[in-house]
């Protein structure tokens, strides 16, 4: 028998079966999630079952983070019911303004190695950074998996993606994960399968960085990005974990569908251009292109890092007078800490608008600003077809928070590597 993959390690555990790639494994679920967007259909669902039976809320973690703050008496009412149902069965509930789920839940220590997360956002990929089985699920499974406690899911095959050696100044880890997404495909083949990023490159990346890399892979269509847990990532837990957790590791003769090397050293700054993000064009051959608003945060890039990289283009400058810059910190954690840096006042004092951390501004949903038809937006978000800011005439580009903060200055798509 060939040896396992990360994927087919960890649900052969959850299962108790060997779980391998085109099998259906049925899987225990350690961590559920419910936001804002589905979470409210689950509970409605739950009622119209007139459900009394017994349900894992002891697995259950619900976020409010899409719609902060909610524009409309219907959002207020749905977060008021999660609110309750939550009071109800003592279920651990982040509130506006905790943050973006995603990263909320791994900086309360809910996501471990070894485990499955599964919520209802399709960028629980992220969670693959911290070596677990994180994916996306609808609210009527949520209901299932919340009363089962175990999920049905087909064992993906795997692509590995091997990164070697490391980023040259200006180059991020949202400029290799576009890199990936053109190399691979957007759609086809990676749709259902699992990718494992490794090599040497990966492991010059800080834990942030591979957060990106996990997060914008469902992009690709993928189940679950997934890495294994080095030092980087147990030291990042150590004092976070809500228990013990014991990391998987692929075989040495595990079998992948296919494999693909990059080489970090010869990347440039890219840009996804409207309307796709397989789109990809070099930063530096884009200055023709005119901006007028700019965001950096979403889960893929609202963290510290993100922000501290962006507050050291922004020294001793300004942003141009007919650009409009957002930002938005994916927590509250991420939000005092940029606060205590200092990071918070010097984007404020070049002009930047600094918006309540939440998903808003990545789909043009509550707390954000919303861009004019025709007008053209560079965003630090995972997504770029049309109509995902808010407005179908509005033109989006995605590039890393140096090359959003660069083109906020210039008032044009501007390599960074030329500030």
């Amino acid at each position: 028998m060939a040896g396992k993959t990360i994927a087919e390690k960890i649900l052969s555990i959850k299962s108790g079966t060997e779980a391998e790639a085109g099998r259906v494994a049925v899987a225990t679920i350690d961590v559920l999630m419910g936001n804002d967007t589905k979470m409210p259909s689950a509970l409605s669902v739950l009622r119209s079952m007139d459900w009394k039976g017994h349900m894992h809320t002891e697995r259950l973690v619900i976020v409010v983070d899409h719609f902060v703050p909610p524009a409309e008496e219907r959002r207020s009412n749905e977060q008021m019911a999660m609110r309750e149902f939550a009071r109800k069965h003592d279920i651990p509930f982040y509130d506006a303004g905790a943050g973006i789920a995603h990263q909320v839940l791994m900086e309360k220590g809910y996501v471990l190695p070894g485990t499955i997360v599964l919520g209802t956002d399709s960028h629980c990929t992220t969670y693959g950074a911290l070596n677990a089985f994180g994916t996306g699920i609808s609210s009527t499974e949520l209901v299932g998996a919340l009363i089962n406690g175990y999920i049905w899911l087909k064992v993906p095959e795997t692509i590995k993606v091997e990164l070697k050696g490391s980023l040259p100044a200006g180059v991020y880890a949202k400029d290799v994960i576009l890199e990936i997404i053109g190399l691979i495909g957007l759609t086809g083949p990676a749709e259902y399968r699992a990718i494992e990023f490794t090599g040497a490159g990966l492991q010059s990346l800080e834990l942030e960085e591979r957060f990106t890399l996990c997060n914008m892979a469902v992009e690709m269509g993928v189940k679950v990005g997934l890495m294994e847990a080095d030092d980087k990532a147990i030291n990042w837990l150590r004092g976070r974990a809500r228990g013990p957790f014991e990391p998987v590791a692929p075989d040495p003769d595990a079998a992948y569908k296919a494999v693909y090397q990059l080489d970090l050293g010869s990347m440039v700054p890219l840009v996804a251009a409207h309307p796709s993000i397989d789109n990809l064009k070099p930063a530096s051959e884009l200055g023709a292109i005119s901006i007028h608003q700019a965001f950096i945060g979403t889960c893929c890039n609202g963290r510290l890092s993100d922000l501290r990289a962006a507050s050291q283009i922004l020294k001793g400058r300004e942003i141009h007078p007919d650009v409009r810059l957002y930002v938005g910190p994916a927590s509250r954690e991420v939000y005092l800490a940029a606060l205590k840096e200092g990071i918070v006042e010097s984007l404020s004092r070049a002009g930047a608008i600094i918006l309540p951390p939440g998903c808003g501004p990545c789909a043009g949903l509550t707390g954000s600003s919303i861009p004019a038809s025709g007008q053209r937006m560079i965003s630090t978000s995972n997504r770029n077809f049309p109509g995902r800011a808010g407005a179908e005439g509005v033109e989006v580009y995605l590039a890393s928070p140096a090359t959003v903060t660069a083109s906020a200055i210039r008032g044009a798509i501007t390599d960074p590597r030329e500030l």
